[in-house]
């Protein structure tokens, strides 16, 4: 479990593919303080650390994973958004994530507000939908909706989460993952005929 706060952006250093498996070598900055067989959200995607060497760790994406979410595209070198799993006794600060990404969206629009981001995304809307003022987990990060249409949202980003988040490296046309809200998703389960 987890709450889109992200903790620190990591750099994929290495790549390797084990039949249609690929593990992912990361350096962070909290490496250190991470052991085998815990879990780690990497833009968003929930992943087990399987090594750990000096200050890079390895994780494994099975070939479901890389159907559904960004990561098969990732390249040496890349940023991704790291949030290690919440602890119990702590504040919720975003909102309740599992880091299971639902789909990949379309980054379609960045706006400069002279302060803040205005990012809009495409997605397929006949999987989920999202509601103004409600959460949604773009890459891993906790956000809020300011504009919900039929296969497509906003949010505005603050710059902190803009300039400590991988937001800021992406282009028109990116692939995010998104994770929708969990109580909406059990909602609109209940709903269906």
């Amino acid at each position: 479990m987890f709450t889109g706060i992200i903790e620190a952006l990591g750099k994929v250093t290495k790549i390797s593919k084990d039949n249609t498996n690929l593990h992912f070598t990361i350096t962070a900055p909290f490496t250190q303080e991470l052991k085998v067989d815990q879990s780690v959200a990497h833009n968003g995607c929930c992943l087990t650390v399987v090594d750990i060497q000096e200050d890079q760790y390895t994780v494994t994406a099975v070939k479901e994973t890389l159907e559904i979410t960004n990561l098969g595209s990732l390249q040496a070198g890349d940023w991704v958004n790291l949030e290690r799993c919440m602890i119990l006794n702590s504040r919720l600060d975003g909102h309740i994530v599992q880091g299971h990404v639902d789909q990949v969206g379309e980054l379609i629009s960045i706006k400069d507000e002279n302060g803040s981001h205005l990012l809009t995304f495409r997605y397929d809307e006949k999987l989920f939908t999202t509601v103004n003022k409600g959460s949604v987990t773009v890459n891993g990060i906790s956000l809020t909706v300011v504009n919900s249409k039929r296969g497509e949202f906003s949010v505005a980003v603050i710059p902190y989460t803009w300039e400590h988040t991988n937001l800021h490296t992406l282009k028109i046309g990116d692939h995010i993952n998104l994770e929708f809200d969990i109580i909406g998703k059990y909602v609109a389960k209940l709903m269906q005929p």
